[in-house]
């Protein structure tokens, strides 16, 4: 990371983190001046805020680390069962948006992959919650599966605004935070992709994006492990 980048990153993290700590104070300094004249509603709405800037905080936080630990990550590769790893990070995900439905489509021959177990639940953690966020409310993230030559693809689709041609690559990007109505009103650090981007990059994989009708589509596909892909030749022959 040179000079200039370096100033960059660190007049973003000050910015990002300036708004939920100004948040958790602001509202924190409220109820203790007023908390006799506030009611019951206003005191778990001012909580909820606090609650919600306070995660915020976590997930920026724990973003910044990632994005400082990449280059030098190391990865151990194994054998890891997409299926069970899918339904992990959509347990955690959908306990924070309770308006959401998640529906699993996994073909049974779906193969194993060869990855870092704990940096691919990191990568589903960003994208099924990235969907969950931006999708449309009480809306359907649908998460696909199936082998595509040596390698396996999961696509993550919601419904709601569409992303522009223009902005596919932009959205990879480290700090990018396109501009629509829908992501004006949602907070970001626009880190989260960058770090699946690049975690899947590092693990012999890519990820694209598709957005069209109203439907948008991230495709993961990372290398099928060793075995499988024996295991599938052996059934051709």
């Amino acid at each position: 990371m040179n000079d200039k980048d370096y100033e960059d990153f660190i007049s973003t993290v000050s910015h990002e983190l300036r708004t939920p700590l100004t948040s958790i104070r602001g509202f924190s300094e409220t109820m203790l001046a007023s908390w006799d004249k506030l009611d019951d509603e206003s005191k778990k709405k001012f909580l909820k805020i606090i609650v919600e800037q306070s995660n915020r905080l976590i997930n920026l936080v724990e973003n910044m680390l990632s994005v400082t630990k990449l280059q030098n990550t190391g990865l151990i590769l194994k054998e890891v069962q997409v299926k069970p790893a899918i339904d992990t990070i959509i347990s955690i995900v959908k306990n924070q948006y309770k308006d959401k439905k998640f529906d699993v489509e996994t073909n049974p021959n779906t193969s194993a992959i060869l990855a870092d177990k704990d940096k691919f639940e990191q990568i589903l953690t960003n994208v099924i919650e990235n969907a969950a966020k931006y999708g449309d409310e009480n809306s359907t993230i649908i998460i696909k599966t199936s082998n595509f030559e040596n390698m396996v693809s999961i696509k993550v689709i919601n419904t709601g605004i569409e992303i522009s041609q223009d902005d596919y690559e932009k959205i990879f990007t480290k700090f990018s935070r396109i501009d629509n109505p829908l992501t004006r009103k949602v907070q970001g650090s626009g880190l989260g992709l960058y770090i699946t981007k690049t975690l899947t990059e590092k693990m012999g994989g890519n990820i694209s994006v598709k957005s069209e009708n109203h439907t948008t589509t991230f495709e993961i596909n990372l290398p099928a492990s060793n075995i499988e892909i024996q295991a599938r030749e052996k059934c051709s022959r």
